[in-house]
């Protein structure tokens, strides 16, 4: 039986969510409660008990209405029986019927690119990584951690109009997540950048701006606030920045529920999916 989640399901899709994921219970309850919402949530029961389930988070990309599916899990004693193929598949019918023209994700291993691809979906939102040094500027202006959760929208509207977004609630959550996991934003009036300082690394896991020397001096500002020389930059494959360096690298995937759209230059990135 496949359905879409009741409140009094909570504590089963909670516990069910830790298994797989580990974490809190409530961590768990803010991703189905919040970042999805409980009507987004969809489920698949045998003898009365919950053994799959799957979050469908309300996103937008390119004015269309669409579900990222987050939280894909099903109970340990029943993978591999083809219960998730057909909460699939019901998932997506019922998003149809609510108008959602289609569905993005983010496989949790290399392994499950093909187990997607399987069905129906493809790989999109490519990334390229790559490292540079960076080089001392004292005169590099920039703000640390100024940026709010609807700042970040903006911004992200601003800079990647082809994103793929999240509503509000959305963006509250993954902002906490972010800073919670000790990441900064630096931004000034040409850009932003999102990094975590590891050891002698500054790991730039987002970074828009107004051309290569907009996004040296924001690296340039971060070099100056952490003492920090080189940097490591995660950019979406079809990004303007440095155009030529780093390797490109799956990332997500996509399917569409009726006519297919071009996303070759979409970028879709830090959704709930950092470890």
């Amino acid at each position: 039986m496949f359905r879409t989640a009741q409140k009094n399901d909570e504590t089963a899709l909670a516990n069910l969510f830790v298994q797989v994921f580990g974490g809190t219970e409530q961590i768990a309850r803010d991703i189905l409660g919040k970042f999805a919402g409980l009507d987004n949530v969809f489920l698949a029961e045998q003898d009365g008990q919950m053994v799959a389930s799957l979050c469908a988070v309300p996103v937008t990309l390119q004015g269309r209405k669409g579900s990222y599916y987050y939280g894909v899990c099903t109970r340990a004693d029943q993978r591999g029986k083809g219960i998730m193929r057909d909460l699939l598949a019901h998932t997506r019918s019922q998003l149809m019927q609510r108008g959602q023209s289609f569905a993005v994700l983010i496989p949790a291993s290399e392994s499950l690119f093909q187990f997607y691809q399987d069905r129906g979906f493809e790989k999109a939102f490519a990334l390229r990584k790559f490292s540079r040094e960076i080089r001392r500027n004292l005169w590099a202006q920039a703000e640390f951690d100024v940026v709010t959760a609807k700042g970040l929208e903006q911004l992200r509207r601003r800079f990647a109009p082809d994103a793929v977004f999240l509503n509000p609630q959305g963006y509250i959550l993954v902002l906490t997540d972010l800073y919670s996991m000790g990441a900064t934003i630096v931004s000034n009036e040409d850009g932003y950048g999102i990094y975590f300082k590891k050891n002698d690394v500054l790991e730039f896991v987002e970074l828009f701006a107004e051309g290569d020397r907009a996004a040296e001096k924001l690296m340039e500002a971060a070099r100056d606030k952490t003492g920090v020389e080189r940097a490591v930059i995660t950019l979406g494959a079809q990004q303007n920045l440095f155009l030529g360096d780093g390797v490109q690298q799956d990332y997500g995937m996509i399917q569409f529920f009726s006519e297919p759209f071009d996303v070759q230059e979409s970028y879709m990135r830090l959704m709930l999916d950092m470890e």
